[in-house]
């Protein structure tokens, strides 16, 4: 794959993974990061969407990576600032406290504000987004947004200005929804694919999206070209999966990774006897026995 290319998922936290993604029961002795930083060279911090980030636990996560020279995170802002607009001196230096770390580290890709379907290009949004620029202002900045009226010139002339990378999103179709691209507004290329299935989830303002979608070989051959484009004219491009359910985040990044060339296919072994059709091209470190999820099964 070409260098400046990082591949990962969200997710990675969730408890449900410890069995069903990294093969283990117990609690002590070992860390997410330890296995995933095997399999990926990227890996999204979704917990702080809704809490800050302790200082503490992002220094562990740069210390766990370490030996990965290209390894790097995205984190996710928190709703109370692109969904409640409360600009806190307070609550803003608790989530740049807990960023900090990952930044003077060389491990922060890029901080994503995560707006709603209802935040669309007008004045007084995009004085909100100027706003948050400049709270944020430390940091690499990316800007999710769902409404296609942020593909005005105006709107993309605003993202260049003040050097917020537009985040290339694959979601379901609705009505005026960002369609799928390979927009470049920095010099960092951003591309989050959140599943197909669900479009009530992203045009409503409270809704989570559903995390269970698996995204098949013909879905993500349509990004094979996108995403070379992008990583041929950025400095960085960063693809996180969030599709993250029974680990589907992981399955489709490790796919993106075998499309895009990535020669040495390796992925954990309980992953590949829960996924064996959509891992058959890669290896365990030691003998799978193949087991479908009843998910799958069903």
């Amino acid at each position: 794959m070409n260098p400046s290319l990082h591949l990962g998922p969200a997710g990675w936290t969730r408890p449900e993974w410890a069995r069903q993604v990294f093969g283990r029961t117990g609690t002590r002795g070992w860390h997410p990061l330890d296995i995933l930083s095997r399999y990926t060279n990227l890996a999204e911090i979704d917990r702080t969407y809704h809490e800050p980030l302790k200082p503490e636990i992002a220094r562990l996560y740069a210390a766990k990576v370490e030996r990965r020279e290209d390894f790097i995170f995205t984190a996710i802002a928190g709703r109370r600032f692109t969904h409640d607009r409360d600009l806190d001196e307070s609550a803003v230096e608790a989530w740049c406290a807990g960023f900090r770390p990952l930044h003077h580290a060389g491990r922060l890709g890029a901080l994503i504000l995560q707006f709603p379907w209802a935040f669309r290009f007008n004045e007084e949004n995009r004085q909100h987004l100027i706003r948050l620029r400049r709270a944020f202002h430390e940091f690499p900045l990316a800007a999710e947004m769902r409404h296609d009226s942020w593909l005005l010139e105006e709107a993309v002339t605003t993202l260049v200005d003040y050097r917020i990378a537009i985040v290339n999103v694959d979601q379901p179709a609705y009505f005026r929804a960002m369609p799928s691209g390979a927009h470049l507004t920095s010099s960092i290329a951003i591309v989050r694919l959140h599943g197909r299935a669900d479009s009530a989830a992203f045009l409503d303002f409270e809704a989570e999206p559903d995390h269970g979608y698996l995204y098949n070989l013909d879905e993500l051959l349509e990004w094979k070209p996108r995403l070379e484009r992008l990583s041929a004219n950025a400095r960085r491009t960063l693809v996180v999966t969030t599709n993250a359910a029974q680990g589907r985040s992981l399955v489709n990044a490790l796919q993106l990774k075998e499309i895009l060339g990535e020669r040495q296919l390796e992925a954990p072994e309980a992953l590949i006897a829960a996924y064996p059709a959509e891992l058959a091209a890669f290896r365990a470190q030691h003998p799978v026995q193949q087991q479908l999820l009843p998910a799958l099964a069903a």
